[in-house]
């Protein structure tokens, strides 16, 4: 005759429930009541694991028989168990075999999509549909695999989904396994041949198409990730994962993105750095802006100018927008464009030379007049690298200077 009930009606059991039905019912409750799947149900969470952690040992549930739930909290006179009750969590996780396993499983998988993207795509925005492929719950069986009521207790596990295995390290020191339960590959329950869904054939779920409308939204970035929440792989019992689909740029054959700027390279004759341009330069929203420059303005090479509000526009603020930065190179023209006559006199127009100072005594048979020539610099490092390194072997051989011996 037990003194009170309460541990066993928060279990839902009868007084005299087996362990097997004290194991059934906790873990049913559980993991309906587990703060992650309802955060609001903390408390009656705890009654439930405190519940099991006394009526599971066969000393505690003896002692709480005779003088219930105030003999818990004291601690008894002999019957062992100690006073105050274990964290919730560490009774969940000890019941599953290592708690990691509730809070990886219970989201199902996400689907990871890559589509590819033009710049144009993320200065103008578009929407692309992509077709997936995911697992959803079998609507025939609502997700059972079987008709109702045909599946049962896996009598390995019993219906924990989970084997503990204890191996034997050295003497006085043992190991804790959890592996998946072989006979019902981790779902607890068994269903017979001629029960099984016919549609899903027991698996509780089917393969199944989907088409998504994908709206890449202006100023999006290469690398941003577009997440559909809830749509990614169903799974009984598990909230359903995530579709991500990631935004892969392909490179512009104009335009470098750098943050919210644009960047491109302008190549300009001479005569148009020195005398004024006028340069056409399509936009990604095909609009044409005229670069010019003022007149007598020179555009030196490797300038870098900017045209302000011509850049990318800014993610979820499309109406700001970066700059257009142009870095400048200038091409001279041939050697000997003009004959020497026609160079006279376009120095006329030309800033006047600045003449090195020579001393008034210095003779002009005194000076060493050197003319330029083209070099190759990289062919030159790599002869003196090879010299350099060369053993006196390798020079010997090439006929060097060596000393005579006798």
């Amino acid at each position: 005759m037990v003194k009170e009930t309460g541990f066993y009606d928060t279990l839902g059991v009868k007084p005299n429930a087996t362990p097997d039905e004290l194991k059934r019912a906790y873990r049913k409750l559980a993991l309906k009541y587990h703060p992650d799947k309802n955060p609001t149900e903390g408390e009656k969470f705890k009654q439930i694991s405190q519940a099991y952690e006394v009526l599971s040992d066969a000393k505690k549930r003896e002692l709480y028989d005779r003088g219930g739930e105030k003999a818990i909290k004291e601690g008894g006179t002999g019957g062992g168990g100690g006073g105050g009750f274990a964290s919730p969590m560490d009774i969940f996780d000890l019941f599953f075999g290592g708690g990691s396993r509730m809070h990886r499983e219970r989201k199902g998988k996400n689907i990871v999509h890559q589509i590819s993207v033009t710049l144009e795509d993320l200065y103008n925005g578009a929407t692309r549909k992509l077709n997936v492929q995911k697992n959803t719950i079998c609507e025939r069986c609502e997700g059972r695999g079987s008709r109702k009521g045909a599946a049962q207790m896996c009598m390995t596990c019993h219906g924990t989904g989970m084997q503990v295995r204890v191996h034997q390290l050295i003497p006085g020191m043992v190991q804790q396994v959890s592996t998946v339960c072989h006979s019902c590959q981790g779902q607890g329950q068994r269903i017979s041949h001629k029960d099984r869904c016919k549609a899903c054939v027991g698996r509780k779920i089917l393969r199944q198409k989907k088409i998504l409308e994908v709206h890449i939204d202006k100023g999006m970035r290469d690398g941003q990730k577009i997440v559909f929440h809830g749509e990614g792989d169903q799974e009984p019992g598990l909230e359903p994962g995530d579709i991500i689909i990631v935004l892969d740029q392909r490179e512009h054959s104009r335009f470098t993105r750098k943050g919210e700027d644009l960047v491109m390279s302008m190549e300009l004759q001479l005569v148009e750095a020195l005398c004024g341009f006028k340069k056409p330069v399509p936009t990604l929203d095909n609009r044409t802006l005229l670069i010019t420059s003022h007149p007598g303005e020179l555009i030196k090479p490797g300038d870098t100018k900017c045209v302000l509000n011509e850049g990318m526009p800014m993610y979820r603020r499309p109406f700001e927008k970066g700059r257009l930065i142009i870095h400048f190179s200038v091409v001279f023209p041939q050697a000997n464009f003009l004959p020497k006559h026609k160079l006279k006199e376009l120095e006329r127009y030309l800033p006047e030379k600045m003449d090195a100072e020579q001393p008034d005594s210095m003779d002009d048979d005194l000076y060493i007049y050197a003319d330029l020539e083209d070099c190759d610099l990289e062919n030159r490092k790599r002869r003196h690298h090879q010299y350099y390194y060369m053993d006196e072997d390798d020079y010997a051989s090439t006929g060097g200077v060596q000393c005579q011996t006798s």
